[in-house]
């Protein structure tokens, strides 16, 4: 049984959640440890899912108005865990939050793996969606 709640994660135990998902390579090197631990501070939305035992099998954190629009920065679900249904209810969730499926258009940035199951959700490609990309970004995954 796994059990969604709204929740803050600390660092560590996000960074090793994101050691036992595929999310583990979407963040630059630089000043990761101070980005991340400011993300999970004020991320809008927070939810994580956890088993009987409490170890987090999924996560999903999104800015958002509460009023128009939200932005999934991160979904992922722990390898063991996949194909249990537990990012879709994830998304199911934080779109109740963010104030429902009726006012609420979502957006984020899939990697290419993961496009079919953002499809699956009937989510589709945006042509509408402006980027400012000056940041440094070297890549590294997290181990």
């Amino acid at each position: 049984m796994i059990d969604i709640k709204s929740e803050r994660l600390s660092f560590d135990e996000y960074v090793d959640f994101l050691k036992r998902t595929d999310l583990g390579s979407q963040y630059p090197r630089e000043r990761f440890s101070k980005r991340v631990a400011r993300l999970l501070e004020t991320a809008s939305i927070s939810l994580a899912a956890r088993d009987e035992n409490g170890t987090l099998a999924g996560v999903l954190l999104g800015l958002t108005d509460f009023a128009y629009w939200l932005f999934v920065t991160d979904l992922g679900v722990a390898r063991e865990f996949e194909r249990q249904g537990i990012g879709s209810r994830l998304m199911k969730e934080a779109l109740a939050l963010a104030g429902g499926e009726k006012d609420i258009a979502v957006y984020l940035v899939a990697n290419e793996d993961a496009v079919p199951f953002y499809e699956k959700l009937g989510m589709k490609k945006a042509e509408d969606v402006m980027q400012y990309f000056h940041i440094e970004w070297t890549e590294f995954t997290v181990e």
